[in-house]
């Protein structure tokens, strides 16, 4: 096994896919171009080499030509700056029996092709009768980067109230690949969203890394991260890592054991595992990286609430990010969930922490404040 990065792993599983199915390319903006970083995190970069790109190289004596430009033995496609020219060669291709798999650089810009993902990707089976297929992944950076308010959103929960559509969103090296398998087999749309923050992190939790060879973690399926018995914690993408840090400061200064689980996949998603953790601890925080109001987190929230309602001590609470837009990386701390958050809406809204003094407010007054005045 490998010790690969989330980027590398995601590179592996899309690599290993392209060799076995021909119907596999890949294609975005700043796919493999020399000089450049293989998409805005590299997990691209180096395909081109195996698989052929179609780039703009410069020649000795001035100027540049374009290598691939056929298309013919090409499958790693850099295209212009046009995200909905991205998603139509997805979904027209797709259709057509290829398996796209695009890069958007930043899941920001997800807006700009979201008829062709709504309208047509994602009814284009039911409205067929079950005749058209679209096998695409869109990968979708997302999440805190120190890139301010158009680059650094958490924009899962537009796409999870589309029907038609599956999202995953992995916080794994181990998760990434073998649910980046999983997606290529199938033949739904996916939006398969990348927290930027993460990238770099290396497998932490599956004995010996990553495999080399090929798996798959069947979409739907949380993971439990860390064992406990007083209290759970569900987390979306990267807010896992500060969830695991503050389960340590909760053990280490409360006494208070907490169960932390990876959410991994949106849409589907199986409750099962979730339920029998509440039923032991009796309490649950639901965390993620997306501003709370009008979250994916509260839709989670409710289910929790209703399906183990006679085992909790008290109800689910959510914690995202500030019903803010998403500001300059000096506030971000300010902005998305810290290790602190985690301790003091606990201390707040579940159970008070013998001597704990909070610097958040999450107290039910200022939720009033905030709700009434629209932030």
């Amino acid at each position: 096994m490998a010790i690969m990065s989330i980027a590398d792993a995601l590179k592996a599983a899309i690599a290993e896919e392209m060799r076995r199915d021909p119907t596999v390319y890949c294609l975005g903006e700043d796919e493999d171009i020399p000089g450049g970083m293989g998409g805005a995190f590299t997990v691209t970069k180096g395909l081109g080499d195996e698989f052929g790109a179609n780039v703009r190289v410069p020649e000795k004596n001035g100027g540049y030509v374009t290598k691939g430009e056929d298309l013919e033995n090409v499958r790693v496609i850099n295209t212009p700056i046009s995200e909905i020219l991205i998603s139509g060669v997805c979904v027209g291709s797709a259709m057509n029996g290829m398996r796209p798999v695009a890069d958007l650089q930043y899941g920001d810009f997800l807006f700009c092709m979201m008829d062709q993902l709504v309208n047509q990707a994602a009814k284009m089976c039911y409205m067929s009768g079950g005749k058209v297929h679209v096998p695409m992944v869109m990968r979708a950076p997302c999440g805190a980067t120190n890139r301010g308010a158009q680059h650094a959103q958490s924009l899962e929960s537009y796409f999870i109230h589309c029907p038609g559509l599956k999202v995953i969103c992995p916080s794994t090296a181990y998760d990434a690949k073998g649910l980046m398998n999983a997606a290529l087999q199938g033949t739904d749309p996916v939006i398969f969203f990348e927290s930027q923050r993460i990238y770099d992190v290396g497998e932490q939790f599956h004995e010996g890394g990553v495999p080399e060879g090929y798996y798959e973690i069947p979409l739907g399926e949380p993971d439990i991260k860390r064992e406990g018995k007083d209290i759970t914690i569900l987390t979306i993408g990267a807010t896992l890592y500060r969830a695991l840090e503050a389960a340590k400061v909760l053990e280490e200064k409360y006494g208070m054991s907490a169960e932390v689980i990876d959410a991994r996949s949106l849409v589907p998603f199986n409750y099962e595992k979730v339920l029998a953790s509440v039923k032991k601890t009796g309490r649950i925080v639901i965390a993620g990286d997306a501003a709370a109001r009008g979250s994916f987190l509260n839709d989670l929230a409710r289910n929790v609430n209703e399906l183990a309602f006679d085992y909790l001590d008290a109800p689910a609470v959510v914690l995202g990010s500030r019903d803010w837009i998403t500001p300059a990386y000096e506030l971000e701390y300010a902005f998305f969930p810290q290790v602190d958050s985690f301790i003091d809406i606990i201390h707040e809204k579940i159970v008070p922490l013998p001597g704990h003094v909070p610097t958040r407010n999450f107290t039910e007054a200022e939720q009033i404040r905030r709700a009434k005045e629209g932030i």
